[in-house]
């Protein structure tokens, strides 16, 4: 069984998310989404938060599950046996930090393997800060965002 795993932040889920979970899930046998727990960064949703939106939004897939990590991806690689890590890319400036991030972590785990996954050109422009940032402004946000991600995101900022 070759298993995968596709770490974020997920802080918010986007349709970007939405769409790379979709095609490694078809792709790879066993795949984890692994929600990164990081107390240095700042998140709008907890972790718990962030677990279950993600949670509901797999859960008609069978061969996804979700994790929430607070150790180096490449160390919850090893311990859940997983051989591959999957990296969503949208535009050179993603490749040029995810390349920097994969030589980093094949320093440190050479077993485990480093895929790009360019992003579908309709979610090109798609990042949660930029997503965050126009929810703020109660800006259209429902084309970026699965829809109960939209009543999570109002529900935050206290809008819905």
């Amino acid at each position: 069984m070759i298993k995968a795993m596709l770490p974020g932040s997920f802080d918010p889920p986007t349709n970007g998310h939405m769409n790379l979970i979709e095609r490694a899930s078809g792709i790879f046998e066993k795949l984890y989404v692994v929600i990164a727990v990081n107390d240095t960064k700042k998140y709008m949703f907890t972790a718990d938060e962030r677990y279950e939106m993600i949670s509901y939004l797999v859960k008609k897939y069978d061969n996804v599950e979700v994790r929430l990590c607070n150790d180096l991806v490449v160390n919850f690689a090893q311990e859940l046996d997983v051989k591959v890590i999957i990296r969503g890319v949208r535009a050179l400036v993603d490749f040029g930090y995810e390349f920097e991030l994969a030589m980093t972590n094949r320093e440190l785990n050479p077993d485990v393997e480093v895929i790009f996954m360019p992003t579908d050109p309709k979610y090109f422009v798609l990042r949660s800060s930029a997503i965050k940032e126009i929810a703020s402004f109660d800006g259209d946000i429902s084309t970026m965002v699965p829809p109960e991600i939209v009543a999570e995101l109002k529900h935050k900022l206290g809008r819905g």
